[in-house]
């Protein structure tokens, strides 16, 4: 039977950054480019004329406003001048009050009413009255082959209806136009130049950062831990860089935390195992018929054989609450009975090896808890204590009662902490410099410790001193039912 397997599918290179910004760049330098030759070729002699209609109706507009001043007449020829207009105002019988013309003989208005009696003027005049608007038009002349613009409305003043009659020519922009398009072909061409420079530029200045950070990142990929995360130019590359510097930390530091583990667990493996064999070995060659010898052998192998169960038992605790596949099975019951419970496993160490374990309690509080998750937090806490308590072999347990919450303080007075290691201390794999090898266990427990807590959504944390010992301590929820234990 032959199966054919398929070749795998060949991915499409990308662009790199600096392409992608260039062709971008450049596509909106075309778009504005094509936008203003638009305008240019098609709009430009429309919005010319609908500019100049404006300019007429704004100019008949502001000698309204001035009609009746002293200055009307010579306002009015100031703007026929600059508008090179023919501006008439006649009162309501069609007698003339203002009448300017800076047009000549070019003047349709001044030609109309001096040979053919205002004929056109009359019409605009009857138009307006009937329809009640202003009348704008545009006329062509073909005696001087171009366009002009007629304007008529009526305002009151005084009490008085009066008629404004303006007219302008729309001048031919031809050669305006051809000019402009000339200049536009050059300025084209120039700044399809610039931008293609500055779009090269651009994109340099914005991929190299990114290539940086490419770079070393490849080679924190390849294991180079002690690389350093740098970028200048922009504020969300730096931002990137900050974070993959923090995350470069991390990695760092569970890497270097993994190693010790593989170290530690070796050496927490190879030490019983050695005595399991070597105690198996001397009951076969040496003691196996001497029952007290027998005895005392088998019983180190079994402790041992404990020591092994218990490391691993750990490690898989710990997996399983990492993983959220460990459930809790919540009750109601004494803190104050649980506490004290936990303290009668320890009487023979303060018996034999001077341990000064001391009860601080209050009240007594229920708390809503998983009994024996929250027994194997106090055991930790008091098993670290008891490693780290020092010469003086004194510990503290207080409660705390608190609204809504009891708080349980572990207290010992060891070598303390350092501030800057505080918040490794909840860290897998953690242990303290200064400590016997032979008291630490796998530094596994305060972990296991925080997973707890934090499956139970208590507060809980250490604060130290170094020199004068350690206080770790967690908050537990007050149970509000009568459900009772």
């Amino acid at each position: 039977m032959n199966i054919k397997v398929p070749a795998p599918r060949r991915q499409k290179k990308k662009k790199p950054l600096k392409i992608y910004v260039w062709i971008y760049f450049m596509v909106l330098v075309i778009c504005i480019l094509l936008l203003l030759w638009v305008f240019q070729y098609f709009f430009l002699p429309k919005y010319y004329r609908a500019a100049k209609i404006r300019e007429v109706t704004a100019s008949a507009n502001s000698l309204i406003e001035h009609f009746g001043n002293d200055d009307i007449q010579s306002y009015a020829r100031k703007v026929t001048f600059n508008q090179n207009m023919f501006i008439l105002i006649t009162d309501s019988a069609g007698g003339d009050i203002v009448l300017e013309n800076n047009m000549g003989n070019y003047s349709f208005f001044s030609n109309d009413k001096n040979g053919n009696f205002g004929k056109t003027l009359y019409q605009l005049r009857q138009q307006v009255e009937e329809e009640q608007v202003n009348i704008t038009k545009i006329v062509r002349s073909d005696e001087f082959d171009l366009d002009e613009i007629f304007y008529c409305s009526s305002f009151q003043s005084g009490g008085e209806t009066y008629y404004i009659y303006a007219e302008a020519p729309i001048e031919p922009i031809d050669s305006t136009v051809s000019i402009i398009r000339e200049q536009l072909i050059y300025i084209s061409v120039i700044l399809f130049e610039l931008a293609f420079i500055a779009t090269v530029l651009i994109s340099r200045q914005i991929s190299r950062p990114i290539e940086d950070i490419t770079e070393t990142a490849k080679k924190f990929g390849e294991g180079d831990y002690d690389v350093e995360f740098k970028a200048e130019g922009y504020r969300e590359i730096e931002e990137l860089a900050g974070v993959l510097d923090k995350a470069r930390g991390e990695v760092k530091k569970v890497t270097d935390l993994k190693k010790e583990l593989i170290a530690n667990i070796s050496h927490d493996l190879r030490t019983p195992l050695t005595m399991v064999k070597a105690y198996a070995e001397m009951i076969r060659d040496l003691s196996g018929n001497n029952p007290e010898k027998r005895e005392k052998h088998c019983q180190i192998i079994i402790d041992e054989a404990d020591r092994l169960s218990n490391l691993v038992n750990s490690i898989l605790e710990l997996s399983k609450l990492e993983s959220g596949t460990m459930e809790l099975t919540l009750s109601s019951y004494s803190v104050n009975e649980q506490i004290e419970s936990v303290l009668t496993r320890y009487t023979l160490m303060i018996e034999q090896d001077g341990y000064d374990i001391s009860y601080i309690p209050d009240e007594e509080r229920f708390i809503r808890a998983d009994h024996d998750k929250l027994g194997q937090v106090l055991y930790n806490f008091i098993n670290n204590a008891i490693n780290y308590s020092g010469d003086e072999k004194h510990i503290k347990i207080r409660q705390i009662n608190k609204p809504n919450v009891v708080r349980i303080e572990v207290e010992d007075n060891g070598q303390g902490i350092p501030k800057d290691k505080l918040s490794e201390v909840f860290d897998r794999y953690y242990r303290g410099g200064k400590v016997k090898r032979e008291t630490v266990g796998t530094g596994l427990g305060l972990s296991i410790c925080q997973e707890i807590l934090k499956k139970h959504n208590f507060a809980f944390g250490v604060q130290s001193e170094e020199g004068k010992g350690s206080t770790f301590w967690f908050e537990a929820d007050i149970d509000t039912k009568e459900d009772k234990r």
